[in-house]
């Protein structure tokens, strides 16, 4: 009997024991977490912990989830913000290249800038024509009162300005370039003239049927006015064609926002954007002369072509005297236009 009440004594004494040392840590666990230091607007994932074994601060353990949301909350935003870390804020500077072919360098043919001219021979031969083109707009006016009364060139010139006008768009232009160039034959100015180079109005050349590639663009510059072309959207051209190693001429016209060229040795409209072979010098219109210029980089051409620069060539620049291949003599490009 003895030992069986021993094991009874021992066994309630082990449990009340067991309950004391429970206790005990119980009161051992809130008294060190009392002395965490707490973060008050922390969010509850931020778990605080100490190495009490030694002198160091506590360490406090986090997420990067946790970090974000704590700049949110601090910011005033909500709790979906977004963090998008490949968009620059909109009052920041950037060097990244635009997207290519976002709008166009320039409206002018060619896709060149045009800035004014100094002034020179190629002022003062645009200036006479024009003094031309208004004595010549008397004579039309006329012709338009008084039909009997007016010149048989005269009278040729208004019909063709009358089929240009009647068809319109680029029905018209097509009608201007082939009536002009099937009305004047091509002969150089010092075949006719005995000099380098002499511009026309339209009417003196209708009259005497004959005209270099200048007269050809003039013509039908006054052509398309007359038919209701607006002035914007028309310039004389003067390039170097480097197919051949010639200066020439030509008539842009802009139809729907594309630059079309009307040439004297092509019955058919040609996109600026085609003619590959022309090295673009000037553009003249009602306000004047104009340089082309190419924006920021350099125009390059084949290297089996012999006029390797851009619109802006000294020498192409100052030589310029409208002279074609089939001019005579051969070489009658040496007039400045820029003294």
């Amino acid at each position: 009997m003895t030992p069986r009440l021993t094991l009874r004594k021992f066994a309630g004494f082990a449990l009340i024991s067991g309950l004391i040392l429970f206790c005990s840590l119980c009161a051992t666990s809130r008294s060190m977490a009392a002395d965490v230091t707490n973060i008050d607007d922390g969010p509850t994932d931020f778990l605080p912990g100490a190495d009490r074994g030694s002198i160091r601060p506590p360490a406090t353990f986090f997420s990067i989830n946790a970090v974000l949301a704590k700049l949110d909350r601090q910011r005033g935003r909500g709790p979906a913000a977004v963090h998008l870390a490949s968009l620059a804020p909109a009052n920041l500077a950037t060097d990244a290249l635009p997207a290519p072919n976002e709008t166009p360098l320039s409206q002018e043919p060619f896709g060149l800038l045009i800035f004014r001219a100094p002034e020179g021979m190629l002022w003062r031969k645009w200036r006479g024509v024009q003094t031309d083109m208004e004595r010549e707009q008397i004579v039309l006016d006329r012709c338009r009162d008084e039909a009997a009364s007016c010149p048989p060139h005269a009278a040729q010139f208004l019909r063709l300005i009358s089929a240009v006008k009647s068809k319109g768009g680029r029905a018209g232009l097509v009608e201007a370039n082939r009536a002009v160039n099937a009305a004047i034959r091509y002969v150089s100015d010092y075949t006719q003239f005995g000099e380098a180079d002499r511009w026309s109005a339209p009417l003196a050349t209708f009259a005497t049927a004959k005209g270099d590639c200048e007269d050809y663009a003039i013509a039908k510059y006054v052509a398309l006015r007359e038919a209701g072309f607006s002035r914007e959207d028309l310039q004389l051209v003067l390039v170097r064609d480097r197919s051949v190693g010639q200066d020439h001429a030509v008539l842009a016209a802009r139809l729907d926002g594309h630059w079309l060229l009307l040439d004297n040795r092509s019955a058919e409209l040609i996109e600026d954007a085609d003619a590959t072979s022309f090295t673009p010098l000037f553009a003249i219109d009602h306000t004047g002369v104009h340089l082309f210029a190419a924006p920021y980089a350099k125009r390059t051409s084949p290297a089996d072509e012999r006029e390797p620069t851009p619109a802006a060539a000294p020498d192409t620049i100052s030589d310029w005297s409208g002279a074609e291949a089939n001019d005579d003599p051969p070489q009658l490009n040496t007039l400045p236009v820029l003294m």
